[in-house]
């Protein structure tokens, strides 16, 4: 592989900036890879097993020199992260993050970014329930979307070379305008986590009156609520607060959607309940073809190495 970066600076070291760790390294796409995390703990675990070339101490230390800075940190702490690592960065770099909201991160992240630096806001569509620097692996990344959203003064060389570090990495990359991607992302992502956070709060709260039944013979469908559900709960608190409008209104057209369900099964409307569930079921052919996902077992997401 071509060296893509000299430096790569990683703050913030989860799943995701783990897995860039990984694949990076790799992939030989960059000479160094720095990371830092704002927990001791978390750094010195990411000491103990590698993931990165060096650890750095502070952010500061960890940004100084980095061709590109990449922002693997909760929502709500972009601004401050941007704010922090602004004075120590090289003219030139360029500056990514990886949150699942984008219009609240460049409106927190873009008024730190000094003049000769680039910010180019992205956002990976992939990830496990895993959260933590032991949680990264290699082929995190391979063949699912790392949508970017450049700002309209972005600096297109440097939107093509963090799209070739991307691809790199095994990804397909596409552009879409902030606005549109939190949509889009209210119905494919946002939505979905809180309905099953939401479903697994009354199945906890109905395990409490039948001996623990909802938990011991819990089927197919909980087990899937279960594992969106076990996501970090500091990034999704910020993800809901920061996409609010889209999340809200996504939710409204799926509570009118509950609402024709509930009705077709008081009135024992089978057609009407047949015809929803063969053009759902479509759906979820759509995604297997695209290659978002498989039949396979645990949904193909067990880390196999790498």
């Amino acid at each position: 592989m071509t060296v893509i970066y000299d430096r790569v600076a990683l703050i913030g070291l989860g799943l995701i900036a783990g897995s860039m760790a990984h694949a990076i390294r790799e992939g030989g796409l960059a000479r160094e890879v720095v990371g830092f995390a704002r927990s001791a703990e978390t750094r010195g675990t990411a000491r103990e097993i590698g993931l990165c070339d060096r650890i750095a101490d502070s952010a500061a230390e960890a940004v100084a020199g980095a061709d590109l800075i990449v922002l693997a940190v909760p929502v709500g702490a972009m601004g401050a992260v941007a704010a922090d690592i602004a004075p120590h960065l090289k003219p030139g770099a360029t500056v990514t993050d990886v949150g699942s909201v984008k219009q609240s991160v460049i409106d927190a992240v873009a008024p730190h970014i000094p003049p000769g630096v680039h910010f180019v806001p992205g956002h990976p569509l992939a990830g496990t329930e895993h959260s933590g620097p032991r949680a990264g692996f290699a082929s995190l990344f391979r063949n699912r979307w790392w949508l970017l959203t450049p700002l309209p003064d972005s600096d297109p060389q440097a939107v093509a070379r963090l799209s070739d570090l991307v691809r790199a990495m095994g990804a397909k990359t596409d552009s879409m305008e902030a606005a549109h991607h939190d949509l889009v992302l209210a119905v494919t992502s946002h939505a979905p986590h809180l309905i099953a956070y939401t479903m697994v709060g009354v199945a906890d709260h109905l395990r409490r009156v039948t001996d623990e039944e909802v938990i011991q013979y819990s089927a197919a469908g909980f087990r899937d609520f279960t594992r969106i559900a076990a996501s970090d709960p500091t990034m999704w608190r910020d993800v809901f607060l920061h996409n609010k409008e889209a999340t809200l209104d996504i939710l409204g057209r799926f509570t009118e959607e509950l609402f024709v369900l509930q009705r077709a099964i008081r009135m024992g409307d089978g057609q009407q309940l047949f015809d929803y569930f063969t053009r759902t079921r479509a759906i979820r052919r759509g995604i297997i073809e695209a290659g978002q996902d498989t039949a396979a077992p645990d949904f193909g997401r067990v880390a196999t190495g790498g």
